[in-house]
């Protein structure tokens, strides 16, 4: 099955530009509520919300949002008003007091979408150039603990070398912006 369409899980893009889903079942239901109590909005917009809660690491599916939308309004849980030839949904106090009810949902939702668009950096065309270099780095970390059978001391030294290359990376980027 394609993970862009139905079910209403949604897709995100990988940094290996595949797809895959982010959205447990009824989890995007629960996501697009959330927003309509926020603010009122037509689909597009919605989308875009959501694309934007991720910092555009995960793109939603008109596939899998208009049927869901379709589904809180058949709930009683939005309210849908033609707005200038647009659709916009509003919350209805049933949707809040659904959004209430799953209120640490959401927020566990909020808290995935913001990882997510944390990693979301790495389709930057700029980020390819070093993309294989540090998975090979990572490979070679995990290579080395395992060959070592977990040996602490050797667990440590890794550690040291990852954290020191973090470091050197954080201090060149600070460099940088005061260079400007």
């Amino acid at each position: 099955m394609n993970a862009r369409r139905g079910h209403g899980h949604g897709s995100r893009r990988r940094a290996d530009g595949g797809t895959g889903r982010f959205f447990a079942p009824g989890e995007l239901r629960i996501a697009l509520l959330a927003l309509i109590a926020e603010q009122p909005g037509h689909g597009y917009e919605l989308m875009t919300r959501l694309e934007a809660r991720f910092a555009g690491a995960y793109q939603a599916s008109a596939g899998a949002v208009y049927p869901t939308l379709q589904q809180v309004e058949d709930e009683q849980l939005a309210l849908r008003e033609t707005d200038g030839g647009r659709k916009v949904f509003h919350i209805t106090d049933a949707g809040r007091a659904e959004v209430a009810a799953h209120a640490d949902e959401v927020e566990a939702i909020w808290a995935r979408a913001t990882v997510r668009g944390e990693w979301g950096m790495l389709r930057d065309p700029n980020a390819a150039e070093i993309v294989a270099p540090a998975l090979r780095l990572i490979k070679a970390a995990v290579a080395t603990i395992v060959r070592a059978h977990g040996d602490p001391a050797v667990v440590e030294r890794v550690r040291a070398v990852l954290e020191r290359a973090r470091r050197e990376l954080k201090e060149m980027d600070r460099d940088r912006k005061h260079h400007r």
